[in-house]
């Protein structure tokens, strides 16, 4: 059986696709492949949520999204909210597509690395940004809940979108636990966008 999308090393048969996207009044081009989250498509969680984000009257600082897959979350905040983003996955495989969208997307402040969550990350930032890879696990989606806290600076905000039926109630107690609050920022089709304050 394949690996899934949060595999370091997916080992699927590649299977290159191309996306050609319009995302937040802006034209972009991805490069897919078998073995990385949502190949055919960008997903509604992650349109859902780049429509909610709002940096405009954020203070200073730079965004992190994590889990950032080919790279649709991180590479359009870098094109449309002035903000140098810094983009990671544990799928190299995720990675490198990433790299190759980034060049193709003619974006110049972003950075991509491989780190396994929080591994590879160094330094604060205002927005931690995460469509969760939910079939990892709660473990895994509530250690992005928690260690985030540490990698934002005063007055940030970690912002996810996760569906209800897939473990919104926990996630938002979760929050609510690490950063003493949480907003439901909008909701639809089941999706909830969830954001706290540190």
């Amino acid at each position: 059986m394949s690996q899934m999308y949060y595999a370091k090393n997916p080992d699927a048969a590649h299977d290159i696709y191309e996306l050609q996207v319009n995302l937040l009044g802006t034209a972009f081009r991805f490069l897919t492949d078998a073995g990385v989250f949502s190949k055919r498509s960008i997903d509604f969680g992650t349109q859902f949520l780049l429509e909610t984000l709002d940096f405009s009257t954020a203070p200073a600082g730079d965004l992190l999204d994590v889990g950032c897959g080919y790279g649709p979350i991180g590479i359009t905040l870098a094109k449309t909210a002035k903000r140098s983003v810094l983009m990671v996955d544990i799928n190299q495989r995720a990675v490198d597509l990433a790299k190759k969208n980034i060049v193709n997307n003619h974006v110049e402040n972003i950075i991509v690395k491989q780190s396994n969550l929080f591994e590879n990350i160094e330094g604060e930032f205002i927005g931690v940004i995460s469509n969760p890879p939910i079939r990892a696990g709660k473990r895994v989606v509530h250690e992005i809940l928690e260690k985030s806290f540490e990698y934002l600076l005063s007055e940030g905000t970690l912002t996810i979108v996760i569906q209800k039926k897939q473990g919104a109630k926990s996630a938002k107690a979760k929050m609510i636990e690490v950063f003493g609050n949480v907003n439901v920022l909008a909701k639809k089709k089941g999706y909830y966008i969830l954001q706290s304050q540190k």
